[in-house]
């Protein structure tokens, strides 16, 4: 285990590798407010500034740079200029990337940012993204990519998890060699904290690729760092990631995400690592924990010891924060709205009157944010914004000074205290999934997977991505419709029983997947270790303490180049539970969008029909009981289960009858597209995605 130490080199030494280290900076908060639109870069700007002035090789963000998903023109174009002011000059970077880069650097150059010729790249950033600016769309971009793409920093640690389901992923670090010293970047980008905390508790979900030994170097002489971009607090176990998931094998972690600044690293008991916890630079949420200074980590490692020192920042708007319990006060009257006035409004002013004594940690004066939580149980509420009215002018939030909440008795009963720094943010409240209001509400979807929905859900709401539903369905539909072709040729699917054929195939979908996540790990790791048993030097360790090493070689690679340990495992191992999710990636439909709207026509023309004669016949009703008794899926007590015509439909209507309003069924226009599409899949086969050719993971970059 590192520990942290006093006794280290200054700036020119060699052998110290200098990193400073910042999280949600939220660039573009507020940007529409007078007042605090130029808080987030103004902070951004500052931490940039102290980059250059303590000489650190490269500044480590830990994700949500940008607070929009799409962030405006405007917040685009202050980005980059200030990271074109800092960033690009003729300094020598003086420390190398010995990784595979088109590995850590999954972009169409594959590099490091500085080892670009194009470019003058004096101060390197590396980021991963956060929860605000994740990848979304059918190209899965993020707004990260655009200043990847202008070369302006360096996006690690983005997953193609693919479809629904568990998945699986591979974290590779990012090599990093100054003289003596050698660091293992590890970055997990934001992941759903649901779907990452399964991940973690699914065995061999999550590998963690390790550094391989050459030239008499260890494993054990590469000091880990990992940046996450998580939920930390354990309101609710499953939405939040706990340390204990992490790898033994970590010396420091940087934990993105949480906005309360608790940036002394903290060692979690029996882990044998330590965890910063930066925080934002701009106060997004007016709670208690986001009024603490903020800071910024200045990381200096020299082999496997560290020294962290904390710089706080100057250019953040202060935040005055206070609570009230009305029914404390001596000089409130609860019949008096007056005297509740007369005493808030004294509070402010003390705030505010605390807040303008001139400090040396401030760089200029600035109208400062003034928060009051009132607890005001057996008194009457008074409006926020004809109270803060008379302090424009004097605080930068005038509208919102005053929140109102009353105490929870049954909280205090029980006595399970959670103060603020424990509940939800306010972006998170409110939010339902779609597999809550479906248990809620008793309904059972036959049609479209509960997962597949909730996903579209989050992407359509989180990401503003406006194809999110069409995306969900024209995958689904492309799957069930090669289902029913299939099964056309064996034997002749009936009219009346397409709709339950449907909830069969989307049941079987379903079944698959889960079966995907359990089974496939087991065959991938079983794959892999056949692959590449003649080579030794890659140490594959899952989140499963239990788990055995897997042992991946080095060797030399072309051009005179040093192999610097680890080599990436073949797509045969990493490709065997994903094969079945390939179609399940975003936007990835096969059928032009003209033929998925005539097939989901046919469908639901078909779905009217089956409904109407489930009503009109007894002998269909039976028909369709047996097809449901032999469904895996049904249970004998669902089977027997009869479907309700719909209202204002026809009723009585005899086999072959049309629907009303003019629908017609067209069987054989349907069973003619499926046929095509079978004859379509018979005259080409199935094309198979050719396994990647194993390569040396750590090839030495010469200069």
């Amino acid at each position: 285990m590192s520990e942290p130490t006093q006794a280290m080199g200054g700036g020119g030494d060699i052998n110290t590798l200098r990193i400073l280290v910042a999280t949600d900076c939220h660039l573009g908060y507020m940007e529409k407010d007078e007042i605090r639109r130029f808080d987030s870069f103004q902070a951004f700007e500052e931490i940039c500034s102290l980059a250059d002035q303590n000489k650190v090789d490269f500044i480590l963000l830990g994700g949500d740079l940008f607070h929009e998903n799409k962030p405006s023109r405007s917040t685009l174009v202050k980005t980059i200029e200030i990271l074109r002011r800092y960033c690009l000059n003729d300094q020598p970077v003086k420390f190398q990337v010995v990784s595979d880069q088109t590995v850590n650097f999954p972009n169409r150059f594959g590099q490091v940012n500085y080892e670009d010729p194009n470019f003058n790249v004096g101060l390197p950033v590396f980021t991963i993204h956060g929860n605000h600016d994740d990848p979304a769309g059918v190209d899965n971009l993020s707004a990260i990519d655009i200043l990847s793409a202008c070369n302006l920093v360096n996006y690690f640690g983005k997953m193609d998890l693919g479809g629904s389901g568990v998945g699986q992923i591979a974290v590779y670090p990012v090599l990093i060699k100054k003289g003596m010293t050698s660091v293992a970047l590890y970055g997990l980008g934001n992941i759903r904290d649901e779907r990452l905390n399964r991940m973690f508790q699914t065995p061999h979900s999550v590998q963690w690729m390790r550094p391989g030994t050459q030239d008499g170097e260890s494993v054990s002489d590469w000091f880990n760092i990992l940046v996450l971009h998580q939920n930390r607090i354990k309101t609710n176990p499953k939405s939040a990631i706990n340390e204990h998931f992490l790898p033994r094998f970590l010396d420091f972690v940087v934990w993105g995400h949480e906005h309360e600044c608790l940036v002394d690293p903290q060692e979690v008991p029996g882990m044998g690592f330590h965890i910063t916890q930066p925080g934002s630079s701009v106060a997004t949420s007016l709670i208690d924990g986001e009024a603490k200074p903020k800071h910024v980590l200045l990381l200096e490692i020299k082999g496997n010891q560290y020294r962290p020192t904390k710089i706080p920042l100057k250019s953040v708007r202060p935040f005055e924060y206070a609570e009230v319990v009305l029914k404390d006060e001596a000089d409130v009257d609860p019949n008096d709205q007056a005297s509740v006035l007369e005493h808030l409004d004294k509070i402010v002013r003390n705030l505010i009157e605390k807040n303008s004594q001139p400090t040396a940690s401030r760089s200029e004066p600035k109208l400062p944010l003034v928060r009051i939580k009132v607890d005001y149980s057996g008194f009457s509420t008074i409006n926020p914004q004809r109270f803060g009215q008379k302090y424009v002018g004097k605080v930068a939030n005038p509208q919102d000074i005053l929140i109102f909440s009353k105490s929870a008795k049954k909280r205090q009963t029980t006595g399970d205290h959670i103060d603020d720094a424990e509940k939800l943010r306010p972006e998170e409240l409110n939010q339902q999934t779609i597999e809550a209001l479906v248990a809620e509400s008793n309904l059972k979807m036959e049609i479209l997977p509960v997962d597949d929905l909730d996903i579209a859900l989050h992407d359509f709401v989180n990401k503003d991505d406006k194809m999110a539903f069409y995306a969900c369905l024209q995958r689904n539909l492309e799957e069930t419709r090669n289902k029913l072709s299939s099964e056309a040729d064996k034997s002749k699917i009936e009219e009346e029983d397409i709709i339950v054929k449907i909830s069969e195939c989307m049941q079987d979908r379903v079944k698959e997947r889960s079966l995907r996540s359990k089974e496939g790990n087991s065959q991938n790791l079983d794959t892999g270790g056949k692959s590449v048993a003649a080579q030794s030097s890659l140490n594959s360790f899952s989140d499963d303490e239990d788990t055995g090493e897997m042992l991946l070689g080095a060797r030399s690679t072309d051009g005179g180049r040093k192999s610097s340990g680890f080599t990436r495992p073949s797509k045969d191992t990493a490709d065997v539970p994903k094969r079945g999710a390939a179609k399940r990636g975003r936007g990835r439909g096969t059928s032009s969008m003209k033929q998925t709207t005539l097939s989901f026509s046919q469908s639901r023309s078909s779905t009217v029909i089956r409904s109407e004669e489930v009503a009109s016949s007894s002998e269909e009703e039976a028909d369709a009981n047996e097809v449901v008794e032999n469904s895996e899926e049904e249970s004998a007590q669902q089977a027997g289960r009869k479907r309700a015509a719909p209202r204002g439909r026809g009723r009585g209507r005899g086999r072959g009858s049309t629907a009303k309003r003019g629908r017609k069924t067209d069987i054989a226009s349907v069973q003619s597209m499926m046929s095509k599409d079978d004859d379509d899949s018979e005259d080409e086969p199935p094309k198979k995605a050719p396994p990647r050719v194993t390569r040396n993971y750590g090839a030495v970059r010469r200069r």
